[in-house]
């Protein structure tokens, strides 16, 4: 396909998003070959080098025929915000933009499309010690003690936030405590202008079929080796980075709390409710223009066009 990156006045960020499993990652290599562009990925677990075989991460083959960006960049060991993403992100998008006015981001980690494009509230900082404190207390006393302690001290934050995800309610809780405000007074939702144009494109299948080739994808992990690259991960396993689906699971099965086969069950398990959580999240979104990863010429050319 020619260039008429000549064309192009204002610079365009080409965003691929949808579940996990949908398919993007063939169709992302063939876009950016179209396009002539780098590959930004908005993976929130692939950027961890440790992570490669639970999180799909790009072959060795893969990277080398697109360059990629923002994979294997960081380890399990050093903490990573969707903050910084987009901090790193519009810093590597400038620098970008200078050499081709078209850029494509793929992935599917919500909050990290929604850094990038939208922008994200500044949260205040919280001090180690206290969040060390409220890890501890929240080891002694679980989950139930976690949401109660939420829920008075911010009972509109409470009611959106995932219940179940104690990273998301820690977090929240030591705002509130750290600033005696309550978290969600912090959440403008006020997105902020970028300098350049976004055009986002969602792949999504038939929920069946979608969900077949999550379940055939896990089973392609454990025979990938899967078990070995959590094994030495296990004593790690507080780390906010591994509380990732894959992972998780195996290490109840390392803790003798599950068998093996119940774990690849909850791993398909966790990994269909995770897509599910995300076609719901994308789904709120009007701008996304929505496609069957088989419509790979469709894509293309529909891409083409919106962008000159």
């Amino acid at each position: 396909m020619a260039d008429n990156s000549s064309q192009i006045h204002t610079p365009t960020l080409v965003v691929l998003l949808g579940p996990t499993g949908v398919g993007k990652t063939e169709l992302s290599l063939r876009l950016a070959e179209s396009l002539n562009c780098d590959i930004i990925s908005s993976d929130s677990r692939q950027i961890f080098r440790e992570l490669k075989i639970g999180t799909a991460a790009p072959t060795e083959e893969e990277l080398q025929r697109v360059k990629h960006h923002f994979i294997a960049t960081q380890s399990i060991f050093t903490p990573y915000s969707a903050g910084q993403y987009e901090t790193d992100a519009l810093t590597l998008l400038e620098q970008l933009f200078q050499v081709r006015p078209v850029q494509l981001l793929v992935g599917g980690s919500m909050m990290y499309i929604d850094a990038l494009c939208k922008g994200m509230d500044d949260i205040p900082s919280v001090s180690p010690d206290l969040r060390l404190r409220l890890r501890q207390e929240y080891e002694e006393k679980g989950l139930v003690w976690l949401q109660d302690a939420l829920r008075n001290a911010d009972p509109v934050h409470f009611s959106r936030v995932d219940q179940h995800n104690h990273q998301r309610m820690l977090h929240a809780l030591e705002v509130c405590i750290e600033t005696g405000k309550p978290y969600s007074s912090f959440c403008t939702g006020q997105k902020k202008q970028r300098p350049f144009n976004i055009l986002k494109i969602g792949l999504n299948r038939p929920r069946p079929e979608l969900y077949e080739r999550i379940n055939l994808r896990v089973d392609e992990m454990i025979n990938q080796g899967l078990l070995k690259e959590a094994s030495p991960l296990y004593t790690h396993r507080h780390l906010n980075s591994l509380n990732t689906v894959g992972y998780k699971e195996l290490f109840k099965y390392f803790d003798g709390e599950w068998t093996l086969e119940y774990a690849i069950q909850m791993i398909k398990q966790d990994s269909r409710h995770y897509a599910k959580r995300q076609l719901t999240w994308f789904n709120a979104d009007p701008e996304i223009h929505w496609f069957n990863p088989e419509q790979i010429d469709e894509i293309i050319q529909f891409t083409h066009k919106a962008i000159h």
